[in-house]
């Protein structure tokens, strides 16, 4: 079984709440998100990973009320928490998505997906560390296999590690994982379209509400094009260089 694992909460230091703010006039950034991962014609199921911090019953009471999956494990062992999520959904592979990636592109996702089954991978990523971004931040995914996040879980003792949950199979490549980058044809690093600031999130709403009035998804080229076309939005989080989509910041 394959599953979307989104993990997320409320208590982000550099932007609180983010995930429940409105991304346009009816959804929530963890509707949106949710929404756009449905498109995926290859994932079974998609789960939203939260902590189990009291300030987070506030994302179970929406997603209950949203009817969506999810699980409340660790808030810093997340390692953990994607371990023990998966094991109780009893997913065979992981899509690992972090909630600041609400334009995350489903086509992407599947076209990964594909790579990894047919190179027979342990752990497949678009984003770093590797020795050339060239996706724009806010794109990021990362798919891992049930048994290499068992292994991770087993064997990883550092705690910064088990906090961006896939440092462990970055550093242990030769000794335990067979991994490999997601490479894109085009240098789109540049772009940024991640939610860690409120700046950010001024970027992605213009973005949606773009697409809303053209009536179309927005494919990852699709929102290039809209911010090539609106330099004055593009600056609006430039100070911001590239993220490394490592967790909830």
């Amino acid at each position: 079984m394959i599953a979307a694992i989104i993990q997320g909460r409320l208590g982000s230091k550099r932007f609180p709440n983010k995930i429940l703010k409105k991304i346009n006039h009816k959804e929530t950034v963890l509707d949106y998100i949710v929404e756009r991962i449905s498109k995926s014609k290859k994932i079974n199921k998609i789960i939203i990973a939260t902590t189990k911090n009291k300030i987070d019953d506030k994302i179970e009471k929406h997603l209950k009320k949203k009817k969506i999956l999810f699980f409340r494990g660790s808030e810093n062992d997340v390692l953990s928490r994607y371990y023990f999520c998966s094991k109780k959904f009893k997913v065979n592979i992981i899509i690992r998505i972090t909630s600041d990636c609400p334009l995350v592109d489903p086509k992407i996702i599947d076209k990964m997906i594909d790579t990894f089954l047919k190179k027979k991978l342990d752990y497949l990523t678009n984003t770093v560390p590797i020795k050339k971004p060239m996706w724009p931040d806010g794109s990021d995914i990362e798919i891992f296999s049930y048994k290499a996040l068992e292994k991770a879980f087993r064997l990883c003792k550092n705690k910064f590690y088990r906090e961006h949950v896939t440092f462990f199979f970055w550093k242990q490549k030769k000794n335990y994982f067979k991994i490999d980058q997601y490479k894109n044809k085009y240098n789109w690093s540049n772009f940024r379209y991640t939610l860690d600031y409120s700046e950010d999130l001024k970027v992605i709403r213009f973005i949606v509400n773009k697409l809303a009035k053209e009536k179309i998804f927005g494919y990852t080229n699709k929102i290039i094009n809209i911010l090539k076309q609106n330099p004055n939005i593009r600056k609006k989080n430039s100070k911001y260089f590239f993220g490394i989509g490592w967790g909830e910041k």
